[in-house]
């Protein structure tokens, strides 16, 4: 299994409607794209104050290597990257194996 951290810095300025777009169009890519075990997102609640800003974080579990390989390029993915493009200041993008 890989897992797929998104931690994730919107603009400013980005509306709750579009933030609520962008975490809508990722719980629901799993049902498009073959291979996601899971899709889960949150906002930080850290009290500890060391999330240099980051906002957001989505958690994506992959039965393994090739479905992480074929969800990168996936037009679905695209989508996705398109829609949070715009509203992103920063993103890290963190993979590991478990």
């Amino acid at each position: 299994m890989i897992r797929h951290v998104l931690f994730i810095k919107f603009q400013a300025d980005a509306s709750a409607e579009a933030i609520s777009t962008c975490f809508n169009n990722f719980e629901s890519i799993k049902d498009k794209i073959s291979g996601i075990e899971s899709v889960e997102w949150g906002s930080n609640v850290s009290k500890e104050g060391r999330n240099k800003d980051f906002t957001h974080c989505v958690f994506m579990s992959f039965v393994d290597d090739a479905a992480l390989e074929h969800y990168i390029p996936h037009p679905e993915h695209e989508v996705l990257k398109a829609q949070l493009g715009p509203i992103l200041e920063d993103i890290i993008v963190f993979d590991y194996a478990i």
